[in-house]
């Protein structure tokens, strides 16, 4: 028996990845519903080759379904995951309503597995933010090699992790360049089109953003408190894809050659690093990709023990919908959850 399996805020970018995810991957679903507020009620979204009418989340009863993939925003996900989770339907929830809570495992596959049994506290389980997603992937195995120290990323973040609202944004500016029509910036706090933001999410007291402050607190979450993290994010003009320049610090020696080989072997990593004209990879060339790919691996003489490299992901889906799905198969795999049976 498979299992029930509902998608919460499966009308936008992160919820109709999620569904077009579960069918890629064949995940052992019997049912799939699609949630969302009450104005989408009656939208309807693709899963495979089927088409699902969207239904109203505040009406839904979740005490038969197995799993939630929540995906509806942070207020959302506040509000309804602790009532879901009651019901004893596990919620998987791509905000950052729960990342910081200790009671809720924050959880990449790759990098802390063993954290997931921790979500009976619960019934909640963290997906990280985006750009920290990628990023993190990409250090754990070098951390376990050599132990990282200190780490100094600066992003390079698509519009598609500010939603919809953020691509329109894009295309109608960029549009509006070409055709010589008047150019207005509603989502984002200056033009975006032909442009960089070095501002993602609020400021904080000290300068930082909030966006900043997720990947220092959400990578000493997941890897290691030790660790010392600075971040500079930046909004840019690209669809899909984010994009971090990753500086790193360790404690032990550590080559580019052998960090190279490491990352070969570490799973979710795609090494594609060729000294020469285009042997890199892009953020273009990442939309639609399930790995982290990392370039440009050098090793830094400034300081002992340091690398430089670049890495880049498709956001809407190592960064949300492709890690929650992988969170769910981890739980299956290991027995942490089995279908619900139906009633008689």
């Amino acid at each position: 028996m498979g299992f029930k399996i509902a998608v919460a805020g499966a009308t936008g970018n992160v919820g109709r990845e999620m569904l077009n995810i579960l069918d890629e991957r064949g995940f052992p679903a019997d049912e799939v519903v699609a949630l969302a507020s009450r104005r989408s009620v009656g939208t309807e979204v693709s899963y495979g080759d089927k088409t699902l009418k969207v239904k109203a989340l505040e009406n839904y009863d979740f005490s038969d379904t197995d799993l939630c993939l929540m995906s509806a925003g942070g207020t959302v996900s506040k509000e309804w995951s602790p009532r879901i989770g009651k019901q004893g339907c596990v919620v998987i929830d791509n905000s950052s309503a729960w990342r910081t809570d200790p009671d809720v495992p924050l959880i990449v596959p790759e990098v802390n597995p063993d954290a997931v049994e921790g979500f009976t506290r619960k019934n909640i389980i963290a997906n990280p933010n985006c750009s920290t997603a990628q990023l993190v992937v990409a250090l754990k195995p070098l951390h376990d090699a050599a132990t990282i120290k200190r780490v100094v990323v600066a992003t390079y973040q698509s519009v598609s992790g500010a939603g919809k609202d953020g691509m329109d944004e894009l295309f109608e500016q960029t549009r509006a360049v070409f055709v010589a029509d008047p150019i207005s910036s509603n989502k984002f706090t200056k033009r975006i089109a032909f442009n960089c933001i070095p501002h993602i999410d609020v400021f904080m007291e000290d300068g930082t953003t909030k966006e900043e402050w997720k990947m220092v607190a959400e990578t000493k979450k997941m890897l290691d408190p030790k660790i010392k993290l600075t971040a500079t994010c930046v909004r840019v003009p690209v669809f899909i894809g984010h994009s971090e320049a990753v500086n790193i610090e360790f404690e032990k020696p550590i080559t580019a050659k052998e960090a190279r080989a490491i990352l070969r072997d570490a799973p979710g990593c795609q090494v594609i690093d060729k000294r020469e004209d285009g042997g890199y990879v892009t953020p273009y060339e990442s939309a639609g990709e399930d790995a982290t790919f990392i370039s440009r691996i050098r090793e830094d003489s400034t300081v002992d023990n340091g690398l430089s490299m670049w890495v880049v992901s498709d956001n809407l889906r190592k960064g949300a919908a492709l890690n929650t799905i992988q969170i769910a198969e981890l739980m299956i795999s290991r027995g942490l959850i089995r279908p619900k049976k139906k009633a008689a």
